[in-house]
């Protein structure tokens, strides 16, 4: 293996997965630190592994221990060269985690400097003299700024990841970038120096404005034992391994099997892509339930309810918790954040296990809380990555596990950020599998 990410959330890993998929090399996604049970995969027949950890809200000293878990196991295989994945939006609680994490992995491979990322171009997430843009909108501007558990009011990356972190923030301008590969490798390598010199960390803030500028920044840090970024720098990462030798770009990489069964669509990211999302599919005249939050909240057998009125639709259909971000500040006002989202997965992650044994073996996903709760749900522990359906979303394939092994059930997975995604995503996602 080439390459280990450690990512903080499922459709983070996903993400980078299809990254790297895209460029040709084999991957895999393992869900959760590494178990016993894990030592089973072929790993010569791998490139990269990601690791999909759910780190991004939790304590920081969790975070921490979850990561290096991750990483120790990553080593003991082998990998000599790390990626820390966190989303495009960069968003985490006020404390972390990105940047304890971050630190905490440059202490454990004895390194003094690292960069941060989070450009994806592709979904429109750009990077200008440290400020992080989602498409021409400012982050602090953007819907990001109503998110329910991880709100970004500042997009200044510089100032985000500071008070998490007591490396020095610093930043790689559009001006180093755009003179290229070689002269930002001088760079890089003088602030290197300049760290171990000191002894104190620096974790330096990288413009991308195209993916060319992300190709730029692979070539300059294919060397370092550590990078943190969004998915958009797996690119250039993975271009750097091939014209390096270090790696051969497969074609066939994105295949998957065919796992066929019936389908549905689960959603509980309150996005904006997604609200515009389910609200595509609601004037197409698609069957569609929502589950009231309200109900969870009171105790009502909410799965056991969806279950049945699933078992009785023809179609392909929609379950949903998706709300508007005003209705979401409401309920969390009422309910509490934590528990009632706590509440909400696993009303979702018993859905899923009632839904396979209803036959249904394709799931679309929209949420990266809500596709913790599936996958975590359906016991699934590890994913092999297939073909993109919109930039930064694969389809995936995994095998059902405890409490459901005895089916021996193949699954199609579409595990979506709740910010990804065109209006149509669905559908675009469902038409390739029944292409297949």
């Amino acid at each position: 293996m080439i390459l280990g990410v450690i990512a903080d959330d499922h459709t983070g890993a996903t993400d980078v997965a299809s990254m790297l998929v895209r460029s040709g090399l084999r991957t895999v996604q393992i869900i959760g630190v590494p178990q016993p049970s894990t030592e089973a995969v072929d790993l010569d027949a791998i490139d990269a592994v990601v690791i999909a950890l759910k780190s991004r809200t939790i304590d920081p000293a969790e975070a921490i221990d979850q990561s290096l878990s991750a990483l120790r196991w990553l080593q003991q295989h082998g990998v000599q060269r790390f990626y820390f994945k966190y989303c495009s939006t960069f968003d985490s609680t006020a404390r972390g985690n990105i940047g304890p994490v971050a630190e905490a992995l440059m202490h454990t491979l004895g390194t003094h400097y690292t960069i941060a990322c989070p450009a994806f171009p592709e979904n429109q997430r750009t990077i200008f003299n440290g400020h992080l843009f989602v498409g021409n909108q400012l982050l602090s501007d953007s819907g990001m700024r109503n998110h329910p558990l991880t709100p970004m009011t500042d997009a200044n990356l510089l100032r985000v990841l500071q008070p998490q972190t007591q490396c020095v923030v610093g930043l790689l301008n559009h001006v180093q970038i755009a003179e290229g590969a070689a002269a930002l490798r001088a760079v890089v390598g003088q602030r290197l120096d300049e760290a171990t010199r000191v002894q104190r960390g620096i974790i330096d803030i990288a413009d991308a404005i195209t993916n060319e500028d992300l190709m730029v920044l692979g070539e300059a840090l294919a060397d370092l034992p550590l990078v943190t970024a969004g998915s958009g720098l797996a690119l250039g990462l993975a271009a750097a391994y091939i014209r390096r030798g270090l790696v051969k770009a497969d074609a066939h990489a994105a295949q998957l099997p065919d796992a066929g069964g019936k389908a549905v669509v689960i959603s509980g990211s309150c996005s904006v892509a997604t609200n515009g999302q389910v609200k595509y599919w609601l004037a197409a005249g698609k069957p569609a339930l929502r589950i009231d939050p309200r109900d969870i909240a009171a105790g009502q057998p909410v799965a056991a309810r969806a279950l049945d009125w699933h078992a009785q639709q023809k179609e392909t259909c929609l379950i949903y918790a998706t709300s508007l971000p005003e209705e979401v500040a409401l309920l969390q006002k009422e309910f509490g954040a934590q528990s009632l989202g706590e509440q909400i997965e696993q009303c979702f992650a018993d859905i899923a296990q009632g839904l396979i044994a209803q036959q249904v073996r394709r799931f679309v996903v929209a949420g990266g809380e809500t596709s913790g709760a599936v996958v975590n749900g359906l016991g699934v522990q590890l994913l092999k990555i297939g073909e993109t359906i919109d930039p930064g979303v694969p389809w995936t394939s995994g095998q059902v596990g405890p409490p459901l092994l005895a089916l021996s059930a193949p699954v199609l997975l579409a595990l979506k950020s709740g910010n990804f995604g065109t209006e149509d995503f669905f559908a675009k996602a469902l038409a390739i599998t029944e292409r297949h």
